[in-house]
């Protein structure tokens, strides 16, 4: 059996702020934004209410070697914003795919970090990937349009199992081949 170093995470610079990889120092303020419900009942797998370990868990994870996720903040202080604004990530799957997630703590919404942040990352494209997909809740529509803005396409409906929630919520799948 051989382990492959995993490379490490380039910094993605952009106008507004940078996406960088995710530092242990960065724990409590995505802890607190995690345990916010708007942000937890919009992802698959933040529960809430959160746990005591969870973001803990999820940065170790992130920033060990090897690892199955890349995981960048949305710093903004080069622009005199906040040091974690939200955060997106890729997860690795087979042949040379990933999967884009992301969120942005509710207090910098409408401010299209998403879309920029999404947008960089399909641009970048850190992993080479020749597909990136990503997934939708379809009660969050603004999420879907910041797909389609960066150029993912819709590949159809499906469901998926929100932590917080509690139960299984339709979405809208997306891909965008590179």
């Amino acid at each position: 059996m051989t382990i492959r170093a995993t490379p490490p995470q380039a910094v993605i610079e952009m106008e507004r702020f940078d996406l960088r990889p995710v530092r242990i120092s960065d724990q409590g303020l995505i802890e607190y934004y995690a345990s916010d419900p708007r942000v937890a009942m919009n992802t698959v797998s933040i529960p809430h209410p959160l746990p005591p370990g969870v973001i803990e868990a999820y940065v170790k994870r992130a920033t060990v070697d090897p690892r199955t996720e890349d995981v960048w903040v949305m710093d903004g202080l080069k622009s005199g914003g906040a040091e974690v604004m939200g955060v997106i990530s890729l997860v690795k799957m087979d042949r040379d795919q990933s999967e884009v997630g992301y969120w942005v703590a509710p207090a910098f919404w409408n401010t299209h970090l998403a879309s920029e942040a999404v947008h960089a990352i399909v641009q970048a494209n850190p992993l080479a990937n020749q597909n990136m997909f990503a997934s939708v809740f379809r009660d969050n529509p603004a999420s879907a349009k910041v797909l389609t803005n960066a150029g993912f396409r819709y590949l159809g409906n499906a469901e998926t199992y929100c932590l917080a929630r509690e139960t299984c919520v339709p979405t809208w799948t997306y891909s965008i081949k590179l």
